[in-house]
């Protein structure tokens, strides 16, 4: 770029959220001058729901992030109050790191982290319309009617298309509280060709902290274990200053919704949001309409941070009338005197239909435009921040001539979240959940570095000593468990004695210690008293352990996932006209027309096309190949 026009970038980003950040900052670090353009410079990375990083599945993302070379687990981790792992009690499949951020903390990190960057500029502008030629972006025009050129434009909008905020009739424009929406950019996705929806969001009310009873509330502190969702950071204990606090809602709660439903945008009479919201995380008068053999719901009460004396209230997000909203919230246990500073709200907003980008998410209408984050129809910082990265990646990528990086359902929760956006497509705000990956006994948070290192090493965002560091991880582990198959137990008066104690059965042959340590009942702290020379690294236990005992069921998915690459390994070339392809239902070829799936694993994953439109796609190809 000329030092005399800062006009011209290799990368332009259009929003500074969890995505927009992700993106500017791998295409920046991987050598390419990048451009973001965003409403509010002092909102970059807000977290304008709650005040959390990760949970269920998304803390896993947020650790993925991170062994690709991304960001939101480092932030996290400087900026945290309070964080636990969730689902310790169950097998490791689902255990995931959920932290409570300072959400102002944050936002200034975030933004300091980009303006530092010395490939990076951070500029204030409203993206009004994408300038195209011969189908390839070129740039952008904002507001203020400047033209920015760029070899590559990544679109990461969030809430802000055409966004409209409701409160009870209350309906004004805004992409979030206080802040303006994109009101043009809409329009011209739509002169492209881009099939456009309409979603909807919401968030609970902010409340004092001086006007809340704790005392009668259950406290929630923070882990007595060290923690860290980045790979690079020391895990640490946080200070109990900041605990969370759960109350629950009551029969008078729910009357006060149902006495104000009339005036709801979305159960009153005069319905005025179109929009679909998300299923797995309902509003109130949702949790009160649908499961009306409920007497309460869980409210968590949150800290926002350090430096403000708000708290959330997780659990209670409603789009009814202010007067509501204070007589609902005044009703819970703990909240009788609560001072609301900003009330609750529903927001509307365009998203595109993400079946019209690639697994790379580089959109099939306009090369070189890219997606990420709610714009295609998600919801959640984490599954946000993922898109983010990837779309940055593979923009750069793109730029340099290599190929794509597309992560498989088997690697990631990441592969499995892209790739159920551009084969399904989205009727709903698509939320990852644990139970959307097949193969999430692979997909650990323990793991995560294991999974991705290489791929962040690859493409130049991860440094070599931690991709060897990880690579000697791997050599420990395979050695130690080869180790553990050599050494046998006798059975004796003291082995017996020790196993007792630990509650499982004695020895009555000689086994070794990897067939003692598939014992539930055993961990590798116990067998550490009848092993000559134990090791001492708890990462290696760790992925001992959990291979060790989990050793048939991680066998029986590598199994699984030898099939499904069988297929995933398939290509269908991109220039293939389905109307020329014998005996296809009709519905099959117009979805595979829309999808273009790049191979047959991911044409079987198409809603609506069955094993005999595929079986007769296998048979068209392999013919042609023939």
């Amino acid at each position: 770029m000329r030092p005399d026009d800062d006009r011209i970038y290799d990368v332009i980003v259009v929003g500074a959220g969890h995505a927009g950040i992700e993106a500017a900052l791998a295409a920046a670090r991987m050598g390419f001058r990048v451009l973001v353009l965003t409403v509010n410079p002092d909102t970059v990375g807000w977290a304008p729901c709650n005040p959390a990083i990760g949970g269920p599945a998304k803390g896993v993302v947020v650790r993925e992030i991170d062994a690709l070379g991304g960001e939101m687990a480092k932030t996290t981790d400087e900026t945290m109050i309070n964080v636990r792992m969730l689902n310790v009690s169950k097998g490791p499949a689902v255990r995931a790191l959920r932290a409570q951020i300072d959400k102002i903390s944050y936002s200034r990190t975030m933004k300091r982290k980009l303006e530092t960057h010395p490939n990076i500029v951070l500029r204030h502008g409203i993206v009004e319309k994408l300038l195209v030629e011969n189908g390839k972006v070129k740039g952008v025009v904002d507001n203020y009617g400047i033209d920015y050129l760029g070899k590559a434009v990544i679109i990461t909008t969030g809430t802000f298309l055409r966004g409209k905020i409701f409160i009870g009739r209350s309906v004004f424009p805004a992409g979030r509280m206080g802040e303006f929406p994109a009101t043009k950019l809409t329009q011209s996705l739509i002169e492209l060709g881009f099939d456009v929806g309409r979603f909807k969001t919401g968030t609970p009310a902010r409340v004092l902290k001086r006007s809340i009873n704790f005392s009668i509330m259950e406290r929630q502190d923070t882990s007595d274990e060290p923690l860290a969702f980045s790979f690079f950071n020391e895990p640490k204990i946080l200070p109990k200053d900041y605990p969370c606090w759960l109350t629950r809602t009551n029969p008078e709660t729910h009357s006060v919704i149902r006495q104000y439903l009339e005036f709801s945008p979305l159960y009153g009479s005069v319905k005025l949001i179109e929009g679909i919201g998300p299923r797995y995380c309902p509003s109130i008068e949702d949790k009160v309409i649908k499961f009306r053999d409920k007497e309460s719901h869980q409210v968590f009460v949150e800290p926002e941070g350090k430096d403000t004396e708000e708290y959330y209230l997780n659990g209670l997000s409603t789009s009814l009338p202010y007067e509501a909203q204070i007589k609902m919230i005044r009703s819970v246990r703990g909240l009788e005197k609560a001072i609301i500073t900003r009330p609750a709200y529903a927001i509307e907003y365009d998203y595109i239909d993400p079946r019209q980008l690639y697994p790379t998410l580089e959109s099939k209408i306009v090369e070189n435009l890219f997606f990420a984050g709610q714009v295609n129809g998600t919801s959640g910082y984490e599954e946000a921040a993922g898109q983010g990265l990837i779309a940055g990646i593979n923009a750069a990528l793109k730029l340099r001539g290599e190929p794509p990086l597309i992560l498989k359902r088997s690697e990631a929760y990441i592969g499995v979240l892209i790739d159920d956006l551009v084969t399904k497509g989205v009727d709903e705000p698509y939320r990852l959940l644990t139970s959307r990956a097949e193969y999430r006994l692979l997909l650990r948070h323990d793991n995560a570095h294991l999974r991705l290192t290489k791929y962040g090493y690859r493409v130049g965002l991860i440094p070599k000593w931690f991709y060897e560091k990880v690579l000697n991880l791997e050599m420990k582990v395979k050695g130690e468990m080869e180790r553990l198959k050599k050494v046998i137990v006798k059975p004796s008066d003291r082995v017996n004695e020790i196993l007792v104690e630990v509650g499982t059965s004695s020895l009555k042959e000689a086994v070794s210690l990897y067939q003692l340590l598939k014992r539930p009942e055993l961990k590798y702290e116990v067998l550490k008293q009848l092993d000559p020379n134990p090791i001492e690294d708890p990462e290696v236990v760790e992925q001992v352990e959990i291979n060790v005992k989990y050793e048939g069921y991680i066998q029986k998915m590598f199994e699984e996932v030898s099939i499904f690459e069988k297929y995933e390994n398939f290509q269908i070339p991109p220039n293939i006209d389905y109307d020329t392809v014998p005996n296809l239902s009709t519905e099959a070829r117009d979805k595979l027309k829309k999808v273009k799936p790049r191979s047959i694993g991911q044409a079987m994953r198409i809603p609506g096309i069955n094993p005999s439109d595929i079986s007769n796609l296998i048979v068209y190809l392999d013919g042609k190949k023939r």
